[in-house]
């Protein structure tokens, strides 16, 4: 049994379950708490980032490796273009949903919901409207990119790029902001074709259920 250490809430986590789901994989989630203790995790992710990840005798961590492995491993269907340049235009939106995107959402999401309900401290609010102050730039870029309702970010198929990007847009609607579909229509209409497939549906349905218990 393939093993994900984490919380779904955490948009790493979440981009490899959705993968995982994608490709017909069955998969446990084992919980890790913050500060991560469980000796499992620490072995495989020794700087406690989420995810950790276990197939049989292999471990790594980091959301972005574990992807890479499973579709080279489990190569049906495909979540990484093959071309040179759809494989660099996948990197790139990896690149960008994990490290630009999260960074400004990670701001909000983290001072509003973990901080306060996890960590049992106050969150910054001044560091919430300075997440919320990044997006407009973010939410114009995708703007120019995203294709029409129904077409991906790169190729015509599902890949890593639509999921690493889809992903943090999670959480700042855990934190009920949504893309403004006046300003940004094509944001607006891609972004639910994405979340609203079954891969993707399933668990955030679950933590939205979680959220609100």
């Amino acid at each position: 049994m393939i093993k994900v250490y984490g919380s779904t809430l955490s948009p790493f986590v979440r981009k490899v379950v959705v993968v995982l789901a994608e490709k017909g994989l069955d998969y446990e989630v084992v919980p890790s708490g913050l500060p991560a203790r469980d000796p499992e995790f620490l072995s495989i992710s020794p700087f406690g980032k989420m995810p950790a990840f276990r197939d049989g005798d292999f471990a790594i961590s980091d959301s972005s490796a574990i992807v890479h492995y499973l579709d080279a491993k489990y190569p049906q269907p495909r979540l990484i273009p093959q071309s040179p340049e759809d494989l660099a235009r996948a990197v790139w939106y990896d690149e960008f949903g994990d490290t630009i995107v999260v960074a400004s959402a990670g701001k909000v999401f983290f001072n509003r919901v973990v901080a306060p309900r996890f960590l049992k401290q106050a969150g910054s609010e001044d560091m919430v409207q300075q997440g919320i102050a990044e997006l407009p730039r973010l939410f114009d870029y995708l703007e120019g990119v995203v294709p029409e309702p129904g077409g991906f970010l790169v190729g015509d198929a599902l890949s890593l790029a639509d999921i690493a990007v889809a992903s943090p847009f999670v959480n700042l609607s855990h934190c009920a902001l949504d893309v403004d579909c006046a300003k940004h229509p094509r944001l607006g209409a891609w972004l639910p074709t994405i979340l609203s497939r079954s891969s993707f549906a399933a668990v955030v349905a679950e933590e939205k259920a979680f959220l609100a218990a």
